[in-house]
Parts: C-alpha cells; sequence; structure tokens
C-alpha cells in the first residue's frame, strides 16, 4: 500500500480542508476524517495520474510528521507507479514496452492508467520485460 502523508485543517465552513506537501496541487475536502482520508487518496491519485500523462517524475512519499494523516492508496496504484517509474529510469517509451510485451500500445495505456482495473500478472510481465520483479509481501499493519 501507498501512503502519503496528509494534513487537514478545519475549514470556515466545518469541514475538513485537506492538503498536500508531496503534491501542492492537491487541495480537497471532507465532511469528516473518513471522508476527507478517502478524498486524498482520490486526489493524489488523480495528481499521480497527470504526471504520468504529462511524463513527469512522482515523488516517493514523505515522511510523516506531527499531525499528519496518512492517504493511502491501493497496491495496484502502487504496482502501476512503480512500472511507471522503471521506464522513466530505463527510458522506456510506451511504444518499446508495447513491442517488448507483443502489445499494442493501448494495452499499454492501460498499464499505466491509475483507472483502470488491470491484473497484477499484466503488471508482472511488463515488468520482466524490462527486467525487474515484482514483489508483493504481506505485512502486519502498524499502529
Amino acid at each position: 500500500m501507498l501512503r502519503y502523508p496528509v494534513r487537514f485543517s478545519r475549514d470556515s465552513n466545518g469541514t475538513l480542508m485537506v492538503t498536500s506537501r508531496d503534491f501542492p496541487e492537491v487541495s480537497t475536502f471532507g465532511e469528516d476524517e473518513a471522508d476527507a482520508l478517502v478524498r486524498a487518496a482520490d486526489a493524489i491519485a488523480t495528481a499521480i495520474q497527470g504526471r504520468i500523462s504529462d511524463r513527469q517524475g512522482v515523488p516517493r512519499p514523505s515522511a510523516p510528521k506531527r499531525g499528519d494523516r496518512l492517504a493511502c492508496l491501493s497496491a495496484l496504484t502502487w504496482a502501476k507507479l512503480e512500472l511507471y517509474r522503471a521506464m522513466l529510469e530505463t527510458g522506456t517509451r510506451k511504444a518499446d514496452l508495447a513491442r517488448r510485451l507483443k502489445v499494442h500500445a493501448p494495452q499499454v495505456d492501460r498499464l499505466l492508467d491509475l483507472d483502470h482495473d488491470s491484473r497484477f500478472d499484466q503488471i508482472e510481465n511488463a515488468a520482466r520485460a524490462m527486467g525487474r520483479e515484482l514483489r508483493i509481501e504481506m505485512r502486519p499493519v502498524a499502529a
């Protein structure tokens, strides 16, 4: 799971305003803490998708500071983001990856689309085509 720290502040209308130091463009709100965290995760995923679309770097989560909350993104989002980072690091274009996988370009687009429910085996195959491996582990939840 991917966790980005976010900050809450009480808005003038009683809602919680949410901001992220990792993504200055993220600003959202929630009726309560649970709602704010869900909206924060969605806003961060949208910011990540925008950076992927623009072929920009995506920051790793900064260390949480006192008072931060953690917006949790799915393991699938994390896997897609790591695939994207590997592509940037190796200079692999979408067309290059499509050729290596022997698939059409739109299939690679879907692997990088955070709203598309790709299968982990597809992401694993793409990672392998770039000389990478996808590792999954399960841990107890930190208190």
